[in-house]
């Protein structure tokens, strides 16, 4: 149910919307919904300050509403968990009775959605077994269930033996309390943690996932790991190294982590407008731990001067910057298991726990348009377009915003016709996917409100709510915005591909809505507080202030999501090194296998071959030993599409991928239907440690060669979302 809430600052020039508030700082705008909340935090919920009336908007009975309103009159309250001045916050009667009317709608009428479900009840068992049960779907969640069901998989391996120490002691510590678990319901045996990781020679002062209140203190479970080396056996432990490891796996010996990160860049640093460096080369919770400061963490709001969001700046290695869709499918299901583990740790070097909510999951509709899941819909879609990414009647719905609705004031404000809302809802069920719709006869405003429609009643929300709470905890420890960026640019990286690629479209869609504010009055905060409850949304219930809290933290994520839209979307390298090293160790293992050895021996001896060394990780292809003769440093480049299909090409430090694409523009530029095929190629990275790589033009293909000598290298189309 969405309900809307208010906090006003000491406004005086709006009479009507005047509230008494007592050293309030700023205006505070919020939808209000319910959210999920698997435990609230140690602390109290921060909330809003005292104020009192209630809108004179809200002219009908909302029992919820004046519950909210009495509890924000009576109790006296702590200041927002963040606040903005004036000049941000200022909006005047009209705009504030518009979103109220927009509520107010989507309260009233579900525009013939379905009713919705309620989750199923946590069963009475012992917090420790349900904690278990969590721990065990997070291992699945993260590409790690072989440790739950016992069977020697190379996937699961490999992924082990890429882990960096903190992501190690994520998953050290879940499959502890599994273990724990399991062995006292005495189901079946468990291995040992020390089977699977080994014991490690670090003192229990580097531990990053020992929390005060953490009742367990045995040896195994503080004790953390290095990087797992992959050599025949899982417990063969290495040191983790000093200095950053870089997107080509190498060290640079000429920097520290802890000298590359100072707390005062990091964690402490006021926020201003200038514009601060991101790096994506160096794993996010160990920048975290390494901090020399990171204990003195203090508590703080954000600050009125603070709120500004600041301009980031990534720092583009010679690797370039890699999109989302720029890997293959395989390599992104990695770089999902990657992140959500990397995600985990991250939150336990602040010691904020990630958990979700127990709860039964809808399934929704197989049909129609509202209320059916994101992979159901892109699986029709794609019967009529293989490559697409995001729902094609959402593109419908921008495209009807944009052709005329830009422009238009208060375009996500306003409800629309109901009647006609109503009727185009069930002419879209029945005749979008027959391609009978008549798209035409719908104007922008009902396009909008159905664009809202749509998320709100998807089966599952776009944004996992459940990462909302520890979101919360994160900016009461951390306040600095990059620590949020991380987080959220993990989260990001974890979203299934549906929702992941759903939502950078849709992020752009209202960046271009933001940018005509000038004349519809739609600003990225009222974008955001709009959005939140449609993005974010639970059926669970909990209390009002909880959900004032966490409605707040929703806007807020949704915010950076706008402001850093062109970076959010952007895999961290460090992530992509990984990957690599997963895709080396997948091959070793195939290798080692009994009858993989017996094949490439049979091989080997029919083409009188001398077999390689086993000791490399990474074993000469048919193909590579077919190009044997292709001196050091020189790559052939194959361009199927185009008239001039195969090219030699000598590397140097300075040559980049589109200095490539520039040399066969050159040897096809004969004709316009050439020059028109060449402006839509990309070079390409396949093969070898990677399964398909899209390379930034501006990245240095000597360092990717070195990475990856057996990759092979293709010029064709990229693919359109």
């Amino acid at each position: 149910m969405l309900v809307p809430a208010f906090v006003l600052g000491p406004e005086r020039r709006h009479a009507r919307l005047t509230m008494e508030v007592e050293d309030s700082g700023g205006v505070v705008l919020t939808a209000y919904h319910s959210y999920a909340r698997p435990q609230p935090p140690s602390s109290e919920p921060r909330c809003a300050p005292r104020a009192a009336a209630s809108h004179p908007g809200s002219r009908k009975s909302i029992p919820r509403c004046r519950r909210i309103n009495r509890m924000l009159s009576n109790e006296s309250l702590q200041s927002p968990a963040f606040s903005r001045s004036n000049s941000q916050a200022s909006v005047d009667s009209a705009s504030m009775e518009d979103f109220w009317r927009e509520i107010e709608s989507a309260k009233e009428s579900s525009m013939g959605a379905l009713e919705e479900p309620t989750p199923a009840e946590a069963k009475p068992v012992d917090g420790r077994v349900l904690e278990g049960e969590l721990e065990a779907e997070w291992l699945q969640d993260v590409g790690l269930s072989a440790l739950i069901s016992g069977d020697e998989e190379e996937d699961g391996k490999a992924l082990l033996s890429t882990l960096t120490r903190t992501q190690a002691a994520a998953v050290k510590k879940r499959y502890n309390t599994y273990t724990q678990t399991m062995r006292k319901k005495n189901k079946h045996p468990v291995r040992d943690v020390r089977d699977i990781f080994g014991v490690s020679e670090s003192p229990p002062g580097d531990t990053c996932d020992s929390h005060p209140s953490q009742s367990d203190d045995t040896r195994e479970e503080k004790e953390l790991p290095g990087i797992i080396k992959t050599g025949g056996s899982l417990s063969i432990l290495e040191t983790i190294p000093d200095t950053p490891v870089h997107s080509n796996g190498s060290a640079d010996p000429g920097q520290s982590v802890q000298n590359a990160v100072s707390d005062d860049d990091y964690l402490e640093k006021n926020i201003s407008s200038e514009t601060e460096e991101l790096s994506y080369e160096v794993s996010y919770s160990e920048m975290v731990t390494e901090a020399p400061k990171r204990n003195k963490l203090k508590k703080s709001d954000f600050k009125k001067e603070d709120y500004v969001l600041p301009k980031f700046i990534v720092q583009k290695t010679r690797f370039g910057l890699t999109e989302a869709g720029d890997l293959s499918a395989e390599d992104m299901k990695k770089i999902r298991h990657l992140s959500l583990i990397e995600l985990t740790a991250f939150f336990d070097a602040f010691r904020i726990q990630l958990k979700r909510n127990k709860t039964e999951k809808v399934k929704g509709r197989d049909s129609g348009i509202f209320g059916v899941p994101l992979t159901v819909l892109l699986d029709s879609d794609r019967k009529k377009d293989p490559g697409v990414k995001v729902p094609l009647v959402l593109q419908k719905f921008f495209e009807k915003v944009e052709e005329s609705g830009l422009e238009s004031e208060g375009i996500f404000r306003l409800s629309g016709c109901t009647a006609k809302v109503k009727q185009y809802r069930e002419e879209l069920d029945a005749k979008f996917n027959a391609d009978k719709f008549k798209w035409d006869k719908m104007c922008h405003r009902e396009a909008a409100v159905m664009l809202k429609a749509f998320f709100r009643e998807l089966p599952t929300s776009l944004f996992p709510v459940e990462y909302i709470p520890a979101f919360i905890s994160l900016m009461e420890r951390g306040p600095h915005i990059k620590v949020q960026f991380q987080a959220l640019h993990l989260m990001v990286m974890a979203l299934p591909d549906a929702n992941r690629d759903t939502a950078q479209a849709l992020m752009t869609f209202f960046n271009k809505v933001i940018a005509n504010e000038s004349k519809n009055r739609m600003s990225i905060w009222n974008i955001s507080t709009i959005m939140a409850p449609n993005l974010f949304f639970s059926r669970s219930k909990h209390s009002d202030c909880e959900e004032l809290v966490l409605a707040n933290t929703a806007a807020h994520i949704i915010r950076l999501m706008l402001k850093y839209q062109e970076i959010l979307w952007k895999v961290p390298a460090f992530l992509i090194t990984q990957v690599r090293r997963m895709n080396e160790a997948t091959m070793l293992l195939k290798k080692q296998l009994p009858s993989v050895k017996k094949l490439l021996r049979r091989k080997t001896i029919e083409r009188g071959v001398t077999s390689p060394k086993t000791s490399k990780v990474l074993q000469k292809s048919p193909s590579t030993r077919r190009m044997s003769d292709v001196p050091e440093g020189v790559i052939r480049v194959h361009a199927p599409l185009l008239s001039k299909v195969s090219m030699a090409i000598q590397l140097n430090s300075q040559t980049t991928a589109k200095d490539i694409l520039a040399k066969f523009h050159c040897e096809n530029s004969h004709g316009s239907s050439e020059y028109i095929k060449i402006q839509n190629q990309r070079l390409y990275e396949i093969g070898g440690n990677i399964g398909q790589h899209c390379l930034d033009p501006d990245a240095y293909i000597l360092d990717i060669y070195h990475a990856n000598p057996q990759a092979e290298w293709v010029i064709k189309p990229q693919p359109s979302v």
